[in-house]
Parts: C-alpha cells; sequence; structure tokens
C-alpha cells in the first residue's frame, strides 16, 4: 500500500506539553516539514526561547540549543557566523521576540544576519499565566489589564512585521496565520521559503504567525480560531511585507 501522508522525521515522538486547542503544534510541523523536504536536517541548529516554546529542543528532531529570554536572535548570530555552513532558525513567541528581545531582533534584522526566524504572535503572555504583551490588541482583556488594553496608559500593540520591513538590511518579512486549513497552507509556504532563503545565502528572513491561546483567552478552540480570524487578522493583516527579490 503506498504511503500518501505520514509524521516528519524531523519531529520526534515526545508529545507536545501544549494546552489543548493551542496551534504551537501547527507550527511545529510546519517548520519540521520545511526542513525536511529542503534535506537540510542533518545541518540544521535551531535556537529555543524561554515561554511557551521553550521545551522545542524536546519535539525537533536537529540540534537544539537553548537561549536565555529574548537573546535567541543574538544566539543564533553566533552559532551561524561559527558555522556559516548550518542552517539556524529561532522560534520566537511575542514576548520573548518583541518584550524584552526586541533590540536582538532589530539589530539581527538590521544586520541582515543570514538566519531564519519563526515569530509566533498568540498576542499575550502564555507560559506565565496571560499577561499583557508588547502585542495585546487595544481593549483586549488579560490578567494585568482586566478592564483591556488602554493605549491611552500602555500603549499600542508593536507591529513587529511592520517596524522590520522598514530596516534596509531585512530580506524577507510575512505574516501569516494557522486558524484554519487555506491559512496553514500558505503559512507552509513562507516558513519553506524563509528557510529556502537562508540556505541560498539571502540575509535575514522572518516569519510572523498568528496563533491562538485558548486557555489564556478563555476561550473553547474553535472559538479561539474564531477569535484569530475575526479580532487579530484585521488588526495584523496577513501578507508579505518585505521580499528583496521582488
Amino acid at each position: 500500500m503506498a504511503i500518501v501522508f505520514e509524521k516528519t522525521k524531523m519531529l520526534t515522538d515526545a508529545p507536545f506539553h501544549y494546552c489543548p486547542g493551542c496551534t504551537h503544534g501547527i507550527i511545529h510541523r510546519l517548520v519540521a516539514e520545511s526542513i525536511e523536504e529542503l534535506g537540510v536536517g542533518e545541518k540544521t541548529i535551531g535556537v529555543a526561547p524561554v515561554g511557551c516554546a521553550v521545551f522545542a529542543y524536546d519535539y525537533f528532531n536537529c540540534d537544539m540549543q537553548e537561549a536565555s529570554h529574548g537573546r535567541a536572535p543574538a544566539v543564533a548570530t553566533g552559532i551561524k557566523r561559527v558555522h556559516p555552513d548550518r542552517v539556524v532558525f529561532t522560534y520566537q513567541g511575542d514576548g520573548d521576540l518583541a518584550s524584552i528581545g526586541a533590540a536582538e531582533i532589530v539589530h539581527a534584522a538590521a544586520r541582515n544576519e543570514n538566519i531564519t526566524v519563526i515569530f509566533i504572535n498568540n498576542a499575550i503572555y502564555g507560559m506565565t499565566g496571560g499577561q499583557m504583551a508588547p502585542t495585546t490588541l487595544p481593549g483586549q482583556v488579560t490578567t494585568t489589564s482586566p478592564y483591556g488594553r488602554d493605549t491611552s496608559h500602555c500603549g499600542f500593540p508593536i507591529k513587529v512585521s511592520e517596524m522590520l520591513s522598514q530596516l534596509d538590511g531585512a530580506s524577507y518579512i510575512e505574516r501569516v496565520s494557522v486558524h484554519d486549513v487555506p491559512n496553514v497552507i500558505k503559512a507552509k509556504k513562507a516558513i519553506k521559503k524563509a528557510f529556502q532563503n537562508q540556505i541560498e545565502g539571502k540575509g535575514f528572513s522572518l516569519i510572523e504567525v498568528l496563533s491562538s491561546c485558548p486557555t489564556n483567552w478563555g476561550m473553547e478552540p474553535q472559538d479561539a480560531l474564531n477569535w484569530v480570524r475575526d479580532t487579530m487578522v484585521p488588526y495584523y493583516p496577513l501578507g508579505v511585507y518585505k521580499d528583496k527579490e521582488v
């Protein structure tokens, strides 16, 4: 019997620790499939963040390095410069990348470091209890904004893709989502292109993925996916924000 679908070899057999309905698992698979399809598994090094994906080193079947909170782009830069023949990626949430790690991601992009960044935007701090994040939407309720994010007091969300696309150094920036099957397919294409760009030496690529957090949003999984579609996507429009090839 012909095999038409199977688990990617770039994921281990360790069960994910993520909450039910969380889309980190989907994104992990897209990253792993892209690495496998490009045939670079043996020379790939991933950098895990501090946050919900802190145990990513247990899930990807490649060499992995843990980084201090927010410092994954700096760690990835060091790895890539010492091992320029390796494929290096970071996997980071919005608290890790857009808050404590804001300087690291900006300067990695400005230098056009030849790395791939997978940025998960779920508009909240997931691991630590649902606090307001740099990407929390105006009016969004969190444990530290129980009346909704007040922009007059807390400022506005940081739109990472738009911000980094203004840097001359960045090569490829795209925002995608995984709230339904058509968008999962588009996300896979973007992630694979980001890795391909690195293999071809084209420089810094970042894929921002809008992701759900049912537990901290206080929603059922399907309602959380609908919230991504109806609320997050209008505020964080999907699409290519920079591509030096175009």
